[in-house]
């Protein structure tokens, strides 16, 4: 499966026909190849990327031998596609073609300690009626004497965000090789500045 990493840049506006469409700019490769692996010695086939260099400094020992062997400066992240075997030392953004769907894989934004409506868009209590200073409460959690605890995955408020989150079947509307660009129609996962990575769609999205 093809893949590629880069940086979100941001969202703009392209005219596609006699309209606007919302697009996301990721910056992409061109990403070194930093290991391959074969089915016979490793067991499956992949090759592993990197992205966004690094100083020596701050890598470690066993990072700086791995990158040594493979002749290729440190790299900052470093990701593994599987059935993906190019020829080349480098992948850039011509891989892809233009109009194809794409998976888009980032860390979504952060948002701290949230409550159940906006974790889990929990409706809240009444306004009125009785309730007092807890329109925003979950309500009841559990029962009493059984199970005399609370299920686990009970939704409940707590650390909302900074999760690994996919997007499937994006469109491709346009890849600018020239300045190793790609953009994507809608919004992607994650803040911008954030490492992305793009994949050849898994599924079929009308």
């Amino acid at each position: 499966m093809k893949g590629i990493l880069g940086t979100k840049v941001g969202m703009t506006q392209v005219w596609q026909g006699d309209r606007l469409v919302p697009v996301t700019v990721i910056l992409a490769g061109p990403c070194p190849v930093v290991q391959r692996k074969a089915a016979d010695t490793d067991g499956y086939s992949a090759v592993q990327l990197g992205w966004e260099e690094k100083t020596t400094k701050a890598s470690t020992k066993p990072e700086l031998g791995h990158f040594k062997k493979s002749g290729v400066t440190p790299q900052r992240h470093l990701v593994e596609f599987r059935d993906f075997l190019p020829e080349a030392d480098q992948v850039s953004v011509e891989i892809f073609e233009q109009g194809q769907k794409v998976d888009v894989t980032a860390t979504s934004k952060g948002r701290g300690t949230a409550g159940v409506i906006k974790r889990w868009n929990f409706g809240g209590l009444p306004a009125t009626h009785g309730v007092k200073k807890k329109h925003r409460s979950p309500g009841s959690i559990g029962q009493r004497k059984f199970p005399g605890r609370v299920y686990k995955g009970k939704k409940m408020a707590g650390h909302y965000g900074s999760e690994k989150v996919t997007t499937v079947g994006l469109e491709l509307l346009e890849i600018r090789s020239d300045d190793n660009l790609l953009l994507i129609k809608g919004a992607i996962p994650g803040p911008n500045g954030g490492l992305v990575v793009v994949k050849d769609s898994k599924r079929k999205v009308n």
